[in-house]
């Protein structure tokens, strides 16, 4: 097994904390690596700290946080896919530091975080996270809330992945561990919208739509969830030594009417 798929095993939504402020050496390499993270759009993501204190910020699904991190990036073709993207780099990151995060997108009060960022009329800001310790227990409210959400529950490989045309699974021994980062990704309220369809090695990447995640305030957040998925993908082809690159080549296949296509993904 991979070094990334047993992070990514290992990551789990953290909503309670210990309210410990995180060290002074952790701050500045969340803060460093932030600032260094790219997505394949090449699209600026600006990721911002808060203190939960100084800004008044809060969400009643959390306990114990004491600091969030929020990102924005201009509306713009793509801006969720990027953005969605880069923040699971910097969740990932954390993780791998022992710092618990998950994705806030509605439980909070949106217009304070928003201020708190500093978020302007061209900008979207679609989640947030907060950052911290994981309290040693779960509080009842977020075991109540993991089991709402099935949140340890995915679809299976073959509900996901296609061969040539829509519902026709796709054999996923040769990329086994990279699609399991894929099947793995978190996403909101565990709808898991992405679909891939791999025709002639390219990986076509669709949005399987479930309504209400397509706002003004906040974009388009189920694309939040493709662009998740799509850094698990391009992450775990890194890892075994391919170059995978984003381009834009819809194959044109046969889909629901709820499905959209996003981009796709040439390996080499």
């Amino acid at each position: 097994m991979s070094n990334l798929l047993e992070l990514i095993k290992e990551r789990k939504s953290v909503r309670t904390y210990d309210a410990r402020p995180l060290s002074a050496e952790h701050q500045s390499e969340l803060e460093a690596y932030a600032k260094a993270i790219r997505n394949p759009f090449e699209i600026p993501v600006e990721f911002v700290m808060l203190d939960a204190k100084e800004h008044g910020l809060s969400s009643p699904v959390l306990a114990g946080e004491i600091e969030y991190v929020a990102a924005k990036v201009k509306k713009q073709p793509n801006a969720e896919v990027a953005y969605g993207y880069s923040f699971e780099k910097l969740v990932l990151h954390a993780q791998s530091l022992g710092i618990g995060t998950v994705f806030i997108g509605g439980t909070m009060k949106r217009e304070l975080f928003e201020k708190a960022a500093n978020v302007q009329a061209d900008e979207l800001m679609p989640c947030v996270s907060p950052l911290g310790y994981p309290a040693a227990k779960r509080s009842l409210k977020e075991m109540m809330m993991r089991k709402g959400v099935k949140a340890d529950t995915r679809l299976k490989a073959d509900q996901l992945f296609f061969k040539d045309t829509w519902g026709n699974p796709l054999a996923t021994a040769e990329l086994s561990d990279v699609f399991e980062m894929v099947r793995l990704a978190p996403s909101a309220v565990n709808k898991q919208p992405w679909r891939i369809v791999e025709i002639d090695g390219v990986y076509h990447f669709y949005e399987k739509k479930d309504k209400g995640y397509d706002k003004e305030a906040t974009g388009d957040l189920q694309k939040i969830d493709i662009g998740i998925a799509l850094c698990h993908f391009m992450m775990g082809l890194e890892e075994l030594g391919k170059q995978p690159k984003v381009s834009f080549v819809n194959p044109g296949i046969e889909a629901p009417k709820d499905v959209e296509y996003v981009l796709s993904v040439c390996v080499s």
